[in-house]
């Protein structure tokens, strides 16, 4: 169901959510559309889940579109802006959600597994988030509409802190965001463009489907989040729209670790 009209904080506000056709990104994407942006739901392989979110959106009263692109290929993100800039005139908000796992233990992993996990989750990032300053900065200031002259989201993860053996080539591209996000932040403030990170910890969506399919996995997971349950994509959703919106405006270059406590280290609890 929509947000009252009243309650918009993204009123009339465009915005990009890579990787929205599912997981994270939809979640992302149903929490804009219901606080009033137009959201443009990115998807690289997925028409029909991408379709799907759409139509979601727009039966509760709000709007999107689906649009394809590959955000670690130059020619793809350069195609969908001129895309955005066609249909809706500019952009305000960029959510970098795209991601993927490609896993295997280190001393196995090939160096094509390795290059296709830092193509789509910090090179996407790094060339979206590109074409965005360069729009906001095109576009100039929209004070009636936003406070900031855009706001950019990258989506990391637990793992820009925490090791993850096994998935040396997921941890490295959330470490690398985290610091591509803090230094985008430091040279765009003066733009007044907020960039920041949401490091989520174990959510509700098929790329971690594996390590909760049984109650015993499930409850293996629950050791290592001290609130006791697993985040859901609307979890992230709030944090990202209170991010995009100017209940935010003084909060650039940090990461928001909605994770349930996962990173309060709960192996430690009991005196280690």
């Amino acid at each position: 169901m929509a947000t009252p009209a009243s309650a918009q904080r993204l009123k009339n506000q465009i915005a990009l959510i890579t990787g929205g056709s599912s997981g994270i990104g939809a979640g992302v994407a149903k929490a804009m559309a219901a606080e009033g942006a137009s959201v443009i739901v990115n998807y690289a392989h997925s028409a029909d889940e991408a379709a799907a979110v759409v139509k979601e959106i727009t039966e509760a009263g709000g709007k999107a579109i689906p649009f394809q692109a590959d955000v670690s290929k130059e020619e793809d993100v350069l195609r969908m802006f001129d895309h955005i800039r066609e249909q809706f005139g500019t952009l305000h908000i960029l959510v970098n959600n795209s991601g993927i796992q490609v896993d295997a233990k280190f001393v196995d992993m090939t160096l094509a597994q390795w290059q296709k996990v830092i193509d789509v989750n910090l090179t996407g990032q790094f060339l979206c988030a590109r074409e965005a300053a360069r729009e906001f900065l095109r576009r100039g200031p929209e004070p009636e509409i936003s406070a900031a002259l855009g706001k950019i989201i990258c989506m990391s993860s637990v793992h820009e802190v925490i090791p993850w053996a096994g998935h040396v080539n997921y941890a490295t591209s959330k470490g690398g965001i985290m610091l591509l996000m803090k230094s985008m932040a430091q040279e765009l403030a003066p733009h007044k463009i907020r960039i920041n990170s949401i490091a989520p910890g174990a959510i509700a969506t098929p790329i971690n489907l594996t390590a909760r399919d049984t109650p015993e996995e499930e409850r293996d997971l629950l050791t290592l989040i001290p609130y006791g349950r697993i985040g859901q994509p609307s979890d992230i959703g709030k944090v990202a729209v209170w991010l995009a919106s100017d209940e935010a405006d003084y909060v650039t270059g940090t990461s928001i670790f909605a994770d349930g406590g996962m990173t309060l280290y709960p192996g430690f609890a009991d005196n280690g």
